[in-house]
């Protein structure tokens, strides 16, 4: 890795990817009142980055109270009629059940490559700006530890949730063009097994960094439990964090934590000794939390029951 000064904001003068944030929210009906995970993941991004925006690209309009408290704060993009109906088909009921995630793949590089700025996934929490010296690149993205079990897996993997790029960005343009045909229903060939191909094929094109950057602590088990169950040091040149949160959001999913998003509560967020509770609780908004004592008596009956 070529060594990148300090984390700092992006100075005018210098800057080929702009300093605004994209996110893509809402390609389903929304049931539930607008999540404590995504309010500290829009939270944090204004309160670390400073950017000049934050656009959520929407499509059905989130409800509740951190909803109305974050929305005057943020820039609500309505996602184009002709992408709200992009076909995933595929006989497999995992596949066709994260269809809105497949889309949200093709809808983050059209905005890229027209807008410019940092995409990221509504499960980041930002730790730190991005080194200056990423926004004077073309498009940047970060390694991810490679799933092995999947088919034709790569040597490696960049991953896709959180990507950096000027518009017109040519990697980005690469990418749109080759995506239709690298679908076949994983979660991962068009998503990030290609971006890793399409490095080697077009080096010159993006500038990689290494997974300590975003993705410090993994997808599997091991790292999930480092998010939400155990207080682990990260290293010093991570700026955000990836939640992985389709993989422990529904309270039947077990085989990789036994967290879930009913447990990513206020009074977890500001009492909880894990990593992830230890750097989001500075963006909690006040009086959202138990008292510690009250937080204390509800685990310890918690660990009674089970």
């Amino acid at each position: 890795m070529t060594d990148l000064p300090s984390p700092a904001r992006p100075s005018p003068g210098t800057t080929r990817i702009p300093n605004v944030y994209h996110f893509v929210f809402g390609l389903l009906p929304q049931t539930e009142p607008f999540h404590l995970m995504h309010y500290l993941c829009l939270a944090s991004c204004l309160e670390v980055n400073r950017p000049e925006r934050v656009v959520v690209h929407l499509l059905n309009q989130p409800f509740g109270p951190l909803w109305e408290l974050i929305r005057p704060r943020i820039v609500v993009e309505p996602i184009r009629a002709d992408e709200r109906h992009l076909a995933v088909d595929s006989p497999d009921e995992a596949v066709a059940r994260f269809a809105y995630a497949h889309q949200s793949d093709f809808i983050r590089l059209r905005v890229l490559e027209e807008q410019g700025g940092v995409y990221a996934d509504m499960d980041t929490l930002f730790l730190a700006p991005p080194p200056a010296a990423l926004f004077a690149q073309s498009c940047v993205m970060g390694h991810e530890r490679v799933d092995r079990g999947a088919p034709s897996a790569p040597e490696g993997s960049l991953c896709n949730a959180l990507i950096m790029a000027e518009p017109g960005a040519p990697f980005i343009r690469h990418w749109i063009e080759r995506m239709p045909a690298a679908f076949d229903g994983s979660w991962s060939n068009h998503s990030t097994f290609l971006p890793y191909r399409l490095a080697r094929e077009f080096p010159d094109t993006i500038h990689v960094e290494p997974e300590s950057r975003f993705f410090a602590l993994d997808w599997t088990r091991d790292g999930l439990a480092g998010l939400f169950r155990e207080s682990r040091r990260l290293p010093p040149e991570a700026t955000s964090l990836h939640l992985w949160a389709h993989l422990w959001w529904d309270v039947e999913r077990r085989d990789m934590s036994d967290f879930n998003h009913t447990r990513l509560t206020p009074d977890y967020v500001a009492h909880a000794r894990t990593t992830y509770a230890r750097l989001a609780r500075r963006h909690l908004p006040p009086g959202l939390a138990s008292p510690a004592l009250v937080y204390g008596l509800r685990r310890l009956l918690r660990m009674k029951r089970s």
